[in-house]
């Protein structure tokens, strides 16, 4: 059985994409608050955390029920600044007030097509395995795969790699994956002895596309509006 599980939801208040996106209202409600709602109803988190440097984000994520029990320092929250090294402060501050965790779900708030179950599974990987870390991953439409796309190297048209060299149809490429950030689970140790958020162990949470989007763009922010207006229409067909 795991230890303590730590939700982790890291928003930093300098978006440039979309402007205040973490607590721009998507669908009537703060983006923010789809990432808080999924983490409490998957019942695997034992305490949820917003890692931010904003106090407009800060406020709005007390008020919904979550727990910011510090501030990002201004190195860990431009543009430039990294994941891992965001988690590790979580962590290490967590650490330094007396919880320690064990598994570290962090679950970005531009994800807002997550489902609680996409939580349970990444949780029950890392508890039945040896896996170091999780990653949330979405199948790319195949004529994107590496097998069949090409690249231009001195005026000439070749193979993106030596292997599709004979791939001339988009049926026959291999299946290729990309990172959709839906969910990274890792355990601490993986965090600190290793310095990754991925290990030498690391396995593929497959999410289906319709629960998959990352907002990183206007375009990205109108695509999530329909979608999840599509979910509650189906729902509502269903009640």
């Amino acid at each position: 059985m795991p230890g303590q599980i730590l939700g982790l939801i890291p928003a930093r208040g300098g978006s440039k994409g979309v402007p205040g996106k973490n607590t721009r209202h998507l669908g009537g409600r703060p983006l923010i608050e789809y990432t808080i709602e999924v983490a409490r109803l998957s019942n695997v988190v034992d305490r949820l955390v917003v890692s931010t440097d904003s106090d407009e984000i800060a406020d709005v994520a007390r008020f919904l029920g979550a727990d910011v029990p510090f501030m990002r320092p201004s190195e860990l929250a431009d543009d430039r600044a990294a994941m891992l090294p965001v988690v590790q402060h979580a962590v290490s501050s967590l650490s330094r007030s007396g919880w320690r965790a064990d598994i570290v779900l962090v679950l970005q708030p531009t994800s807002p097509l997550r489902q609680p179950q996409h939580l349970v599974e990444a949780v029950t990987i890392l508890s039945t395995t040896e896996a170091d870390a999780v990653v949330s991953v979405v199948e790319v439409p195949r004529h994107m795969s590496p097998d069949y796309v090409m690249r231009i190297e001195d005026g000439r048209l070749l193979s993106f790699l030596s292997e599709g060299a004979g791939i001339t149809r988009r049926q026959d490429a291999r299946p290729a994956f990309i990172r959709d950030g839906t969910v990274y689970a890792c355990r601490e140790r993986t965090l600190f002895e290793q310095n990754s958020l991925y290990g030498r162990d690391c396995r593929p949470l497959l999410i289906p596309a319709a629960d998959s989007i990352t907002i990183d763009t206007f375009e990205d922010w109108h695509s999530a509006e329909q979608r999840l207006a599509e979910r509650a229409s189906s729902r509502a067909d269903l009640e």
